[in-house]
């Protein structure tokens, strides 16, 4: 379980590829203080575990799906990418719910600055913009970050960045037609499958209707 609050802005030292999986070898300062074998590392949003790590980097495998779901593929050596350890059981709590499970890659649209901020205009796949909503959380190259405007029609999503996210994260080193790695709040998905049922058993009972009669509108 991640936080989307990333730790540091890494980079890719080196890329095995075999066609359809890779391994990446990551540069770190901040987060190599504790790491071992087996850790849970976020890299651009994407859960991956170490497999060996020495005094300045470690190693991770990216499989075939995640290698085709993901932007991972589009990386280089040298490329920037967030990293964000694993939450430790007593560790404050500054984003949301982030698995590290990627949905779907999406491609920045546009980047407007506005004052001190930048808006960021994202196209999202048409299937994954039911579970966008506005000032809800989305998880973008691993960034926890508040949805500023959903448009269903054009399948896409702005965000606003502060200058301290557009500096330190690879938010601020993308342009107009890059990747970015989109995971979807948890919660709605959750949500979006109790009310569903089970599909070929019988319904939970826990349906819109049953919520508005309890007072959930």
């Amino acid at each position: 379980m991640f936080t989307g609050i990333i730790e540091e802005k890494a980079s890719v030292e080196n890329i095995k590829d075999t066609g359809e999986t890779l391994v990446l070898t990551i540069l770190a300062t901040k987060i190599m203080s504790d790491i071992n074998i087996g850790d849970s590392i976020a890299v651009n949003g994407v859960c991956l575990t170490v497999t060996s790590f020495s005094e300045t980097s470690f190693t991770v495998d990216v499989m075939p799906e995640t290698v085709k779901a993901t932007s991972l593929r589009m990386l280089q050596k040298g490329s920037a990418v967030n990293v964000e350890r694993a939450m430790p059981a007593d560790g404050r709590f500054g984003g949301h719910f982030v698995s590290g499970h990627v949905d779907a890659a999406g491609s920045i649209a546009e980047i407007i600055p506005h004052e001190n901020a930048v808006y960021v205009k994202i196209k999202v796949p048409a299937q994954y913009m039911k579970y966008l909503t506005y000032k809800g959380s989305v998880a973008v190259d691993g960034i926890s970050l508040t949805i500023f405007g959903v448009n269903d029609a054009e399948e896409l999503l702005t965000l606003s960045i502060i200058p301290h996210t557009w500096k330190e994260t690879v938010l601020g080193e993308k342009n107009p037609g890059d990747s970015v790695n989109i995971e979807c709040d948890m919660l709605s998905k959750y949500t979006e499958r109790i009310l569903a049922g089970v599909e070929g058993k019988e319904n939970s009972g826990l349906t819109a209707g049953v919520l508005e009669q309890n007072g959930y509108k």
